[in-house]
């Protein structure tokens, strides 16, 4: 005789908003439940991505690598001034653009996978938590192969680093939930309607020249403003002090913005999973 006992599910006209404490204990158990789904699907991105891909793994180290030969050939040659930086500039350039890559992956992973998956989420009851998990793991994977070029730069470029390098992986973990926001914010409204994703990526192009990831941050003028008002500059910022010098300048900026990301993570959460069963249901229309 069969022992397991089959989970029930049971729908009822009652919003889950006015009983927090089941919602919050809901939500706990799909994401454990998720994590086998999670992990299967993964394995079949990440086989997908570099299968159908001539250059593989080299797409890892492409953008950095042409970011950096790019503005470093355009600062030699006086078309642009980016100012000193605190490592040698092409590190600065590779590094910074590394960082900026997982923060966009973070971004876009929940859009994608929402998108991609789904004709399974209008035919399979299935916890929705596991197709985020699987980019967040994809978005991990994708970090350790960037890890091999910021090793043999750090090593070419003879980069100092401080002891609180062990600390900037916590701190990348900050940088990857506030993209991770975002994207699970806009993800139930990329299923509906295909404009979110192209204005993720035209925004992303504007995005990145606010951010200090191939200048140091400006210390004058409006666009020095908008700089430092960039809620990913304290978080990339710091990622890099800690990885190098060790010497930390956007402290209160960066508790600020992980504060509101980790919050604004748990409450996009619920937001999703309230709106998935309404979106499932236009899309099956």
């Amino acid at each position: 005789m069969n022992n397991q006992q089959l989970t029930k599910v049971v729908y009822t006209p009652e919003s889950k908003i006015k009983r927090p404490l089941l919602l919050f204990r809901l939500m706990w158990r799909d994401l454990l439940a998720s994590k086998e789904l999670a992990w299967q699907l993964m394995i079949r991105d990440i086989k997908a991505q570099y299968r159908q891909s001539f250059l593989g793994v080299l797409w890892a180290f492409l953008p950095p690598i042409f970011m950096a030969v790019g503005f470093t050939l355009a600062g030699e040659s006086n078309v642009i001034s980016v100012g000193k930086t605190t490592i040698p500039y092409p590190a600065y350039v590779m590094f910074s653009t590394a960082l900026w890559q997982t923060f966009i992956e973070s971004l876009n992973g929940p859009i994608q996978a929402v998108v991609s998956a789904k004709p399974m989420l209008a035919r399979v009851n299935f916890p929705r938590e596991a197709i985020i998990l699987s980019k967040l793991g994809e978005v991990g994977f994708n970090f350790c192969i960037k890890l091999i070029l910021i090793f043999g730069l750090f090593i070419w470029f003879k980069v100092p680093v401080s002891w609180t390098i062990i600390l900037a992986p916590v701190a990348l973990i900050h940088l990857v939930v506030l993209g991770t926001f975002i994207g699970v914010l806009l993800a139930p409204l990329g299923v509906l309607y295909q404009d979110v994703s192209k204005g993720v990526n035209m925004l992303s192009t504007f995005w990145l020249f606010l951010t200090p990831v191939v200048y140091p941050i400006p210390t004058e003028g409006i666009f020095s403003i908008l700089v430092k008002f960039n809620p990913v500059t304290p978080l990339l910022v710091t990622i890099r002090e800690l990885a190098t010098t060790g010497i930390l300048t956007q402290v209160t900026g960066f508790w600020i913005v992980s504060a509101i990301a980790f919050l604004g993570l748990l409450i996009t959460w619920i937001v999703f999973r309230l709106a998935m069963p309404y979106v499932i249901e236009r899309i099956s229309a």
